[in-house]
């Protein structure tokens, strides 16, 4: 049983595999692998872990004859053709539950640094030009009384809102369902998408990318946001159209905004990185010790159970 990985990962996951007998081949690099060293890589193993970012699409998969499993390295899996995967008896699995908190946490971070102004103000320092405190200096947004808009209150959503009532925030949040429980905790109010969000003065995105949540925030709904709004996203990238984004904070429409993930990631569109009141940081939503060893662990267990012919743990298909 050979598996490949297309990035290191936590050495938990690696002794764990080798301990049950599979063989590792393991991509070194900081980089992802190219399109034909993924190709070829896929003919030679029974397994593959992978990352968002690899395209485990019908030319992989047709190219991966003795392929049994694709472990995501991720809770979301558009980066895969789960159904014809599943036509093909390969399975498919995911790491969901164990980033909920890490990423609720970095979610919150984006918010204060952004509302307060916390990585210019840092940069400020660091520049030598504080040169003692002034009444209108650096001024921010306050968060007790304003709405924390939430789109897709899964298990992230919902975390983020639970972490909102200290601050005394109010909450509207757009999801399919009804979420009794969220509302009673945090007195949340489930709302249409349209009205989170002309209601919001920070709008969080917590949805998966699927083709009707794919920019979201567009030419046409930009115009529905409330003015002077921040928007965040630790979602997936094309859920906002980075140029429509870009935009709306140049000509000051939007107060700011912070992003952990973009629409054409790594790449970022112009003149986003030279906006004073964005807040960029490098996918990092699940980056704490203990929940990317979860996230190897479960990825590497799953391809364990399937290669000996059992239940993958977190099946996606």
């Amino acid at each position: 049983m050979k598996v490949y990985i297309t990035r290191r990962i936590p050495e938990e996951a690696i002794s764990f595999l080798k301990e049950q007998g599979v063989e590792v081949d393991i991509h070194e690099e900081e980089t992802a692998p190219d399109r034909n060293t993924l190709l070829m890589k896929g003919q030679q193993v029974d397994a593959i872990l992978c990352l968002l970012s690899d395209s485990i699409d019908r030319e992989f998969l047709d190219h991966a004859r003795n392929l049994k499993v694709v472990a995501n390295f991720a809770v979301g899996y558009n980066n895969i053709d789960v159904n014809y995967a599943r036509q093909k008896g390969i399975a498919v699995t995911n790491t969901p539950d164990v980033l909920t908190d890490a990423t609720a946490d970095l979610t919150w971070a984006l918010i204060l640094s952004v509302t307060r102004r916390i990585v210019e103000a840092d940069n400020f320092v660091r520049a030598g030009k504080f040169e003692g405190w002034g009444p209108l200096m650096m001024l921010g947004t306050e968060l007790s009384g304003k709405t924390l808009g939430i789109v897709g209150a899964g298990r992230i959503g919902q975390a983020v809102g639970k972490r909102a009532v200290g601050f005394s925030i109010n909450i509207l949040y757009a999801d399919n369902s009804r979420k009794g429980g969220f509302e009673q905790v945090t007195g949340a109010q489930k709302a249409d998408l349209a009205d989170v969000f002309s209601g919001s003065d920070i709008l969080t995105f917590h949805c998966p990318l699927k083709p009707e949540t794919r920019h979201l925030i567009n030419e046409d709904t930009i115009n529905k946001v409330k003015p002077g709004a921040y928007i965040i996203n630790t979602s997936r990238g094309p859920v906002i159209d980075e140029g429509v984004l870009v935009k709306a904070l140049k000509e000051g429409y939007l107060s700011g905004a912070g992003l952990d993930v973009y629409e054409n990631e790594p790449e970022l569109h112009p003149g986003l990185a030279e906006l004073s009141n964005v807040v960029l940081l490098p996918h990092i939503g699940s980056a704490t010790h203990k929940t990317r060893t979860d996230m190897a662990m479960i990825a590497a267990r799953n391809i364990v159970a399937v290669l000996n012919g059992e239940r993958p743990l977190t099946p996606v298909n």
